[in-house]
C-alpha cells in the first residue's frame, strides 16, 4: 500500500514523515515494509485498529523508534507484551547492534511476529511466546527490558524487573500522565528492586508530540537503606543519549 493510499474500509495510510530517514537510515525500506505489513494484515488479523493507519508512522513506528536513543552499543534487550512487535521490531530495525527478543503470550500475534522478522529477514530478532513472568529463564538477564502500554506501572514492574540484569535497566513507555503514574505506584517499584525511577520526555522536537518513557534501574541489592522510590524524578525531562 502506497504512503496517502486509502485501505479497504477508507482509512488513509499516513504519509511517511521526514523523520523515517532520520530515525532508520539506510533500513529505512524495511522499515516501510513493516508498515504496509500493519496497515493491510495487522488490520485485519486484529493487531492494530482499523483507524491506526492513519496514525501509523508518528503514533507506532517512530515513537517506538526513539527509545533506541536511551539504550547502548551492543544491548540484548528484551520486548515484553510485544503484540505486533511494538516497540520491538522498530528498534531491531533502526538498531541491527541490537539483539532483540520478543514476547508475546498470544499465539496468533506470536504466529505474526515469526512471519514478519523472517520476512525482513531481522536476524537480531527472535520471538519468543510466553508471560513475562513464565520466560525468565528463556529470556532474563537482559541490559533492557522495554514495553509500550502493557499494563499499568504496579504490575508492569513485577514482570520487566525480573528479565532484567543487575544493573539493567527497563524503559516503560507511556502516555502524559506517566509523572503521575510513578508518583501513584512509586512503592511498586521500590519493590521490584528498581532504582533511580524517572521520566524522559522524548522525540518532540522530531514528532511533534514527545514520548514520555519510565526509566529505572534494577539493582539487587540496595546499599545502606535506600529504597528504590527514594530519589524518583516526577517530573519529565528531556533524555541524553548515555
Amino acid at each position: 500500500m502506497a504512503d496517502g493510499a486509502a485501505d479497504d474500509d477508507g482509512t488513509a495510510l499516513e504519509a511517511e514523515p521526514a523523520a523515517v530517514g532520520r530515525l532508520f537510515g539506510e533500513r529505512s525500506d524495511l522499515a516501510r515494509r513493516y508498515a504496509e505489513a500493519l496497515a493491510t494484515d495487522g488490520v485485519v488479523r486484529g493487531l492494530i485498529g482499523p483507524r491506526e493507519p492513519a496514525r501509523l508512522w508518528t503514533r507506532h513506528l517512530l515513537n517506538s523508534a526513539l527509545i533506541a536513543e536511551l539504550i547502548g552499543q551492543g544491548a540484548t534487550v528484551v520486548d515484553i507484551g510485544s503484540g505486533a512487535g511494538l516497540p520491538g521490531i522498530p528498534l531491531a530495525i533502526a538498531r541491527p547492534d541490537l539483539q532483540v527478543t520478543l514476547v508475546e503470550p498470544l499465539e496468533r500475534r506470536t504466529r505474526f511476529l515469526v512471519e514478519i522478522t523472517g520476512s525482513l529477514g531481522l536476524d537480531n530478532c527472535r520471538v519468543v511466546r510466553g508471560r513475562a513472568e513464565e520466560v525468565v529463564s528463556q529470556c532474563g538477564n537482559a541490559d533492557v527490558v522495554t514495553s509500550r502500554a502493557v499494563a499499568p506501572l504496579h504490575r508492569l514492574v513485577t514482570w520487566s524487573a525480573p528479565l532484567a540484569r543487575d544493573g539493567g535497566v527497563v524503559l516503560a513507555m507511556k502516555g502524559s500522565s506517566a509523572a503521575e503514574e510513578l508518583v501513584r505506584d512509586e512503592k511498586a517499584v521500590a519493590a521490584a528492586g528498581l532504582v533511580a525511577a524517572e521520566v524522559l520526555e522524548i522525540g518532540g522536537g522530531q514528532l511533534g508530540e514527545p514520548t514520555f518513557v519510565i526509566r529505572a534501574v534494577r539493582q539487587s541489592k540496595v546499599n545502606g537503606g535506600a529504597r528504590a522510590g527514594r530519589g524518583t524524578q516526577h517530573q519529565a525531562r528531556s533524555a541524553h543519549k548515555p
